[in-house]
């Protein structure tokens, strides 16, 4: 979750708009009511976490706007002020594979600060919002990302058109032009971003009437776009897959440079489907609430003013409460308005992309209330937990192993293919989940099997004396669907087959195994990571549902381990549909 940082200009924010009695530490008391926890604070700064639910407080400006409305010193409109600039903004057909939302707004008259160190200030905290909401709302610019640029430089009208490999611009920080080939395989931006553009054979950019390139996203800016201490008129540009996500984008960084005293300017956008939309749109959506909903959900019988005090803390609007006329016939959902009962028509900002339902509304409902002036009651409805059957099942096979003297581990479920398949000579089971931007080598796939996991643990601990005896009972992944295995690995001198035997009969024994329906079948030599001739396949109704036996040294060294090695892993749901449960 990401860290805001507030600082000296948001300090500035909180004695202009809250008076000089709201310090910093003063903050401390609402932050978490809205969803902000407070890490710390002190005179000069505070620095809050943000949960990526709430998107719209990534700035400055935004999360001073809703302490506004939350401490009670404004009443905030939902809406926000759009006039129309009267540029347009042209996207190519060939945009539809390529990169097909595009959405651009123009704010001018931004007040970036008095002092040159204002305007550093202010032009490093717009950086950090765009950044943040790349990683949020663009999940990493694949979703959505931001151009911001410096209009004073551009000559609008603009165009949106896909170029070869070979067209060269002079890339934001760099002197020269580079070519798109180049700034994906040299530019820190594009050796970052290039996954992204796997695949394409050309690539979108934004052009001004002169042809001079704006962006090449969602990699990097053109250079001459520059925003600098000078900038006070801006054209933004947003990219992506996702339209929700990039008109969030696109509102909140149109509405932090409002709040700066920047006047939003909508683009008239033809899309690469010849419609022509005008973006951003700043009026409020419309959402209806059953009251009966709030009532379930929060235990409350609000009144109409209760609730539209509530929302006007959150930022929002109640319009009206009303008797529903062309709702329902019945209520087959909670959410559902049915004739005769009766709702509440509300209004939240558009920037608000966490409101996808009217539960949303309740939730800010509850925070506008607060939680603290909620009554305390218990549930009327009383249910006993029921374990499910693979909870006795898993709880048996982990008293089994820890009563053999086994210490249970937890490992992570990333994995790779040279440890999953190769190192233990076991083949692939179903279709691999591999990873499509690994961060490590180790770590490029979920895993299909889980003793890989403990002889790395093992390696890792290997400084330590023996014995070491380890088992995990966990997740593993095949055909993209989760199954449950569990496997044990002892380091120990006089163990061998015969242990790995014992413990293998045991764990069988505990789960209800009947004799007659186990067998053990021995294994071919490369069936796995065992010694020849000491490895042995378990089968329960004509079923293999595991191995065992004695770790071949050559295994052991690639792991980096010289201790002698027995093991085992079982196919736990396997057994627990085969085995019938001796309790029942």
């Amino acid at each position: 979750m990401p860290t805001l940082n507030l600082q000296h200009a948001l300090l500035r924010y909180i004695q202009e708009i809250n008076g000089a009695g709201h310090d910093a530490a003063g903050w401390s008391d609402w932050l978490p009511a809205i969803g902000c926890p407070v890490e710390g604070n002190d005179d000069e700064a505070v620095d809050v976490e943000v949960f990526p639910d709430r998107p719209d407080l990534l700035s400055h400006e935004t999360i001073a706007r809703a302490a506004r409305s939350f401490l009670g010193s404004a009443v905030e409109d939902p809406s926000m002020e759009v006039s129309d600039s009267g540029v347009e903004l042209v996207v190519d057909p060939s945009l539809a594979e390529v990169r097909p939302v595009i959405l651009a707004a123009i704010v001018r008259g931004v007040d970036t600060g008095s002092t040159s160190a204002e305007r550093d200030e202010f032009i490093q905290s717009l950086m950090d919002h765009q950044e943040k909401l790349h990683l949020t709302l663009g999940r990493k610019r694949r979703f959505s990302s931001i151009g911001v640029h410096d209009l004073s430089a551009l000559a609008a009208p603009f165009r949106v058109v896909t170029v070869p490999a070979s067209h060269s611009f002079v890339p934001l920080a760099m002197t020269e032009e580079m070519s798109i080939e180049q700034i994906l395989g040299e530019h820190p931006k594009g050796m970052e971003y290039a996954h992204l553009m796997e695949e394409l054979d050309s690539y979108p950019v934004i052009l001004d009437s002169n042809d001079d390139i704006l962006s090449f996203p969602p990699i990097i800016n053109g250079d001459h776009t520059t925003v600098t201490e000078a900038t006070s008129d801006f054209f933004i540009d947003v990219t992506g897959w996702d339209q929700r996500a990039c008109e969030a984008c696109l509102m909140l960084v149109c509405l932090s440079l409002a709040e700066r005293g920047g006047s939003v300017e909508s683009v008239h956008v033809t899309g690469h489907d010849g419609a022509t939309t005008s973006t951003p749109r700043g009026d409020a959506r419309e959402h209806r609430i059953p009251h009966r909903l709030i009532q379930k959900i929060l235990g409350l019988d609000l009144g109409s003013d209760e609730i539209a005090a509530a929302l006007t803390r959150m930022g929002g609007q109640l319009i009206e409460s009303r008797t529903v006329t062309d709702g329902t016939n019945s209520v087959e959902r909670w959410a559902d308005c049915a004739v005769g009962e009766r709702e509440h028509v509300v209004v939240m900002p558009r920037w608000r992309s966490d409101i996808m339902h009217p539960i949303d509304v309740v939730e800010d409902i509850a925070i506008g209330y607060g939680y603290d002036n909620m009554p305390e009651q218990l549930s009327a409805l009383h249910m006993d937990a029921i374990p499910l059957k693979s909870s006795h099942l898993n709880r048996r096979a982990r008293a089994s192993l820890r009563a053999l003297g086994i210490q249970e581990t937890q490992s992570l479920t990333l994995s790779n293919e040279r440890d999953q398949f190769k190192l233990l000579r076991w083949p692939h089971e179903g279709g691999m989940s591999v990873i499509a931007n690994p961060i490590t080598g180790d770590h490029t796939m979920l895993r299909q099997y889980i003793l890989p996991s403990l002889l790395r643990l093992l390696a890792a601990n290997r400084h330590h004396e023996l014995p070491q005896r380890v088992y995990e009972l966990g997740t593993v992944v095949r055909d993209s669907a989760n199954a449950t295995r569990v496997a044990w690995a002892c380091a120990e001198v006089g163990g061998g087959f015969t242990a790995a035997k014992g413990i293998a009969q045991a764990l069988l024994r505990d789960l209800g195994a009947e004799v007659g329906e186990v067998r053990f079948v021995a294994l071919g030599a490369q069936d796995g990571p065992w010694i020849d001739g000491r490895g042995a396949g378990v089968m329960v109704s004509e079923e293999v549902v595991g191995q065992f036996g004695e770790v071949d040294p050559a295994v052991s060294h690639e792991f980096g381990l010289r201790s002698p090695i027995q093991a085992g892993e079982f196919d736990i749901d396997a057994m627990g549909r085969l085995i019938p449960d001796p309790v029942l």
